[in-house]
């Protein structure tokens, strides 16, 4: 277990050495750290948001990152299932206005303010625990489904935040986040293989003749690279659930939100770009998101809602 992360766990987990209960302002404090310190391929908050609600993004984010950790950073499946049900229980203490530790003190307050259900959250504990138990995917679908849990929950507290959680905008959000969360998986093959999970799914491998002794050595081969490219294609298709690069849908929305939400969309689609950049030879090396590509992708997600911008005064 990563040195701070055991920290973590030691001062706030179940059995906390913490004795005395944190403020609000000091969990909010505390989730801004979080949001602020960990690397992701974009910023968690750029400035274009709403100075308004980066805090409740900041909690947000820290309830993931949080979930995630307990998933991941264990080293221990069956210790993993255990803190997660812990947090699980402290989630429904949330709802119920009983709160200790510091995520939950102030994701409270988001809860409180923008009228979120519990399910989200829920989601995302069960898409952890899964991967306790599940390390290899047969289908496609079966991957799908892992997504709608630890992908597609995201994209919808987004839009409570920025409320805009509806049926119409939850179908094209849906299709943004499990097409991030593909081309996360595409970009960590080989991570995700070295920690014993495999996200390519199994029917994929066999239609292309992708044996289990390639996978098993890492061989990269023209069967490997034709299934790359299959898969890459298909979130690529998953980034652009819009009828045209208008993003229609996007219009009622406050300009600097439509930038950053502009940012989930082509942001995946920078991951795919650079994997596609080294010829899918994912086996060899990570494919890695540069400085100078989030610039562009930020400029890229502005002219595109100033284009909205301008139509929509027409």
């Amino acid at each position: 277990m990563p040195t701070d992360f055991a920290r973590e766990l030691t001062r706030w987990g179940p059995a906390r050495t913490a004795t005395a209960q944190p403020t609000l302002a000091e969990s909010q404090t505390y989730c801004r750290r979080l949001a602020t310190s960990h690397y992701e391929n974009f910023p968690v908050v750029t400035w274009m948001l709403p100075r308004e609600l980066h805090q409740h993004f900041y909690n947000i984010y820290a309830y993931c990152r949080w979930s995630d950790d307990l998933g991941d950073e264990v080293g221990d499946d069956a210790l993993s299932l255990r803190l997660l049900a812990w947090w699980r229980d402290e989630l429904h203490a949330c709802y119920e206005g009983r709160t200790s530790h510091p995520v939950y003190i102030a994701l409270a307050a988001t809860i409180a303010e923008f009228a979120i259900p519990a399910a989200p959250f829920e989601d995302l504990i069960s898409a952890f625990e899964q991967d306790q138990r599940v390390k290899e995917y047969e289908t496609f679908e079966q991957l799908r489904d892992y997504c709608r849990r630890s992908a597609d929950p995201v994209g919808r507290l987004v839009l409570a935040l920025c409320r805009q959680a509806t049926d119409e905008n939850f179908g094209w959000s849906d299709s943004i986040c499990t097409g991030l969360q593909l081309a996360n998986f595409w970009q960590d093959v080989a991570r995700d293989h070295a920690i014993g999970r495999i996200y390519l799914p199994r029917e994929d491998r066999e239609r292309f003749g992708y044996s289990a002794d390639d996978l098993r050595q890492r061989v990269t081969n023209s069967a490997f690279l034709e299934l790359m490219q299959f898969e890459v294609d298909r979130a690529r298709q998953s980034l652009r659930p819009w009828r045209d690069d208008r993003r229609p849908e996007l219009a009622c929305f406050p300009f600097r939100v439509q930038v950053d939400l502009e940012l989930f969309s082509r942001g995946g689609e920078t991951i795919l770009d650079r994997i596609a950049g080294i010829g899918y030879r994912v086996w060899d090396r990570r494919p890695v998101v540069t400085k100078f590509d989030v610039l562009c992708v930020f400029v890229g997600a502005m002219a595109s809602s100033l284009r909205r911008l301008c139509v929509r005064r027409v």
